[in-house]
């Protein structure tokens, strides 16, 4: 059987699929894409072959293993790095003319710019990428899907350095210039809110940091921590973008942005208290880095609730952000959730939506906010 593509391929075929949804390609515009969508770690295996650097992940899964639901790893995973050419027959079948799948960095750079590029990595994603556009499939590439260099995470602790903007800025640099000439679409970062709270306030994603009563870390500092490095990849897409639009995009004739994950928050009740927890909570979700990139600064709700904890953006660094925020927004939205006020009374801080003083809630006198739903993710 050759390597699945990733839940997000069964969404497609719901939305594909009349009898099961109602739709069929005579409700969209004509050029409206249909896509199918993976990330580097969760499907390519072959995590010391042709020359690949050990990523983050490969070493989190092998060293921390207990943090994985199953313990299993991404060594092989669907064998995408040597079954390419069956899954893009699977993406073909589909009928889908779009496919988002992210570069592997250490793949291109296994030790970030100290050690060269890999040049066997880009012809994989060389290969990768004709075989999409022979079939009709536009590429969308990623260049950040939580996996890194091992050795630029010891170096930086990840995110939370500032040198790793440059590191970024060189690898996007890399890629734009091997691939640019046939991609069309770049992602600067996909989730970047969701992983900066994975990685630095729960600790359940490389480089696992985390202070308690968030949970229980080796090092880290829930409250501060997840927004420092939300800080480093805010300037790094600026940057990315920058490059691309200044050297490549007149050229190249494509368009780069960002992909952001996102909770929609209902009112408990409707009181004030309630209504102003789904401010809050959007807030420090999805304004937490699109108020940057649109408006140069941070959401007023969480200048004000994390006061020094939140990093500031210099004058420059604000021009930047506004000069270059993105030529599209993606918007990887999973669930809706009731938001509970816990300023006017107590409740459990312990989790996602706990630095916004804000508890997610299921359900409402007794009834489910909605139908629950199986998902299935290495991450």
């Amino acid at each position: 059987m050759a390597a699945a593509t990733g839940m997000i391929m069964l969404a497609a075929l719901a939305i594909l699929t009349p009898s099961a949804r109602g739709l069929d390609r005579a409700d969209f515009p004509p050029g409206f894409l249909f896509g199918v969508a993976t990330s580097a770690y969760q499907i390519e295996g072959a995590y010391l072959e042709d020359g690949k650097g050990l990523s983050n992940w490969d070493v989190f899964t092998h060293t921390q293993p207990r943090r994985i639901k199953d313990g299993r790893n991404g060594d092989i995973a669907d064998d995408h790095y040597h079954r390419y050419m069956e899954d893009v027959e699977i993406i073909h079948s589909l009928g889908v003319n779009s496919y988002r799948f992210s570069i592997s960095w250490a793949r291109i750079l296994p030790r970030g710019q100290l050690g060269g590029v890999n040049s066997a990595g880009i012809a994989f994603y060389d290969r990768l990428i004709t075989a999409l556009l022979q079939k009709g499939i536009e590429p969308f590439v990623t260049l950040h899907h939580f996996d890194m260099p091992q050795e630029l995470e010891t170096r930086y602790g990840s995110w939370l350095g500032a040198g790793i903007r440059e590191e970024f800025g060189y690898y996007a640099d890399v890629c734009f210039k091997a691939f640019g000439d046939r991609v069309r679409f770049w992602t600067t970062f996909n989730e970047p809110n969701m992983f900066a709270k994975f990685a630095y306030m729960l600790g359940n994603y490389p480089p696992a940091r985390c202070s308690p009563p968030f949970g229980t870390c080796n090092s880290g500092n829930s409250r501060r921590e997840p927004y420092v490095a939300a800080h480093n990849m805010l300037l790094s897409h600026a940057a990315a973008v920058e490059n691309y639009k200044k050297n490549y995009q007149a050229t190249q004739g494509g368009s780069i942005g960002i992909v952001i994950a996102m909770k929609w928050y209902e009112l408990l009740t409707n009181c004030t208290e309630d209504i102003l927890a789904v401010r809050r909570a959007l807030s420090f979700e999805v304004n937490w880095f699109l108020d940057p990139i649109f408006f140069g600064d941070y959401p007023r709700e969480m200048c004000e609730m994390l006061s020094s904890n939140l990093p500031k953006f210099t004058s420059e660094e604000k021009r930047l952000l506004r000069k270059n925020n993105a030529d599209f927004i993606g918007l990887n939205h999973y669930t809706s959730i009731y938001a509970k006020d816990c300023i006017s009374s107590p409740c459990d801080l312990e989790t996602y939506e706990g630095n916004a003083l804000v508890q997610a809630v299921g359900e409402r006198d007794g009834v489910t906010i909605g139908k629950p739903v199986r998902t299935a993710s290495t991450y």
